[in-house]
């Protein structure tokens, strides 16, 4: 993960995404949201929204020029990425995402560089950080990480999230999201339970 030095924690929605995964690569499965839906709502549409993504998630500072092309792998690099999750625990694991992850892990990488006030960023082209991307996805789905890997278990959510809890038992991408919405839901269902004062 990349630190870009001492600052106040960057905000769980930035830009128009969502950044709930704790990991840069799962953050990038949230790209595409309401997959349960008839109409899903992809967030990169255009490369621009692809340079936006990238800066939003502090891998770059500044617009890194995203073409098509880039958008094409970063889609498909995305969906391999969430299949992937979704397959850590018990399902096999689909042998196309795999493949689409370890082809653009193969890429060369965008470079770490320590910054004149400390802080890590990286240099290279779209494509270098897409395979950053995708180096640090497969050390995650790889390493002890990959027992930790949750799904938001509100019903209309399908954001992945590594659980760095105590206790192991996150249930929510976020508690002032999805996890508060289930709390107000869980209060009107007992209102709604409880008899009227008599």
């Amino acid at each position: 993960m990349i630190d870009n030095g001492p600052m106040a924690p960057l905000a769980e929605d930035r830009d128009g995404f969502r950044f709930r995964g704790g990991n840069a690569a799962l953050d990038l499965a949230a790209t595409l949201q309401a997959r349960l839906t008839p109409a899903p709502r992809e967030l990169l549409v255009a490369p621009g929204d692809l340079d936006r993504w990238l800066v939003s998630a502090g891998l770059v500072k500044a617009s890194p020029g995203a073409t098509d092309a880039d958008l094409t792998d970063a889609r498909a690099l995305r969906e391999a990425i969430f299949m992937l999750a979704g397959g850590l625990h018990g399902r096999e694991r689909d042998a196309d995402a795999r493949s689409v992850l370890n082809r653009i892990a193969a890429a060369p990488a965008a470079v770490p560089v320590l910054g004149a006030e400390g802080g890590v960023a990286l240099e290279g082209s779209v494509a270098g950080l897409l395979s950053f991307l995708a180096r640090e996805a497969v050390h995650l789905f790889g390493g002890e990480q990959a027992a930790h890997i949750r799904q938001c278990q509100s019903p209309t959510c399908t954001i992945y999230f590594v659980d760095t809890s105590r206790s192991g038992d996150r249930r929510w991408c976020s508690m002032s999201a999805c996890g508060n919405k289930a709390k107000v839901a869980e209060f009107r269902r007992r209102k709604r339970a409880s008899p009227p004062d008599a």
